[in-house]
């Protein structure tokens, strides 16, 4: 009967879609959808780094390695981007001068990340690390799309030097391995406040449009 007849046509239409070349879904990635991808990549990082921050503390021995360690910030350790500054004052920025702040010290933060890869010993950390670099370097260029998106410039600042300059060398094996526990420690509290900050912002931000286009040719 009919609905025989119609159920014929249904399986036949559904078997011979992948033979028209004109049906495609595309997705207009916008802000919103820049600023998931970039959240999405903070978190895979935050977990990235606590494997990496565990196996690099070993690699530098006792007393790095030792839970309850936590010395005082030299004056070298300043020149490492810091996360510590006051969440109410953090807050109070703009949008715009929240991502030039964290695309300028992801930036930098990748510099010091590049020179410690060629200095360790060996081979599995060097690969572990070049791999976070790799990631890095991604949300580095993420955060950049973003606020491409948002209509707002890319600030100024060391992306693309090879290393720090003008950084002198530490005077003693302690003081470089001290520079390297600062340097994971204020890495792991930049991407726990720029996941909090990317959360909060793809609130601000409506979803991506998906939406499924069928272009008619030859008629």
């Amino acid at each position: 009967g009919d609905s025989w007849g119609i159920f014929t046509f249904l399986c036949a239409a559904l078997c011979n879609l992948p033979a028209l070349p004109a049906l495609n879904c595309s997705e207009e990635l916008g802000a919103g959808q820049s600023i998931q991808q970039t959240y999405d990549l903070t978190r895979y990082l935050e977990h990235q780094l606590r494997t990496l921050a565990g196996t690099y503390l070993n690699y530098l021995g006792p007393p790095f390695n030792e839970p309850d360690f936590n010395p005082p910030r030299l004056a070298r350790a300043e020149r490492v981007p810091s996360a510590t500054v006051d969440l109410d004052l953090w807050r109070g920025l703009t949008d715009n001068a929240r991502l030039a702040a964290n695309y300028r010290a992801y930036s930098r933060l990748l510099c010091y990340l590049r020179v410690l890869d060629g200095q360790v010993g060996t081979a599995e950390l060097r690969h572990r690390l070049a791999h976070f670099c790799a990631s890095l370097q991604g949300l580095v260029l993420s955060i950049g799309g973003v606020m491409s998106s948002l209509g707002y410039p890319l600030p100024t600042g060391p992306a693309g030097t090879p290393a720090p300059p003008g950084v002198p060398a530490a005077p003693n094996d302690f003081l470089k391995k001290m520079d390297d526990f600062w340097l994971l420690k204020e890495l792991q509290t930049w991407l726990w406040r720029s996941a909090k900050d990317f959360n909060r912002l793809k609130k601000k931000v409506p979803p991506a449009v998906v939406t499924l286009r069928l272009e008619a040719r030859g008629f």
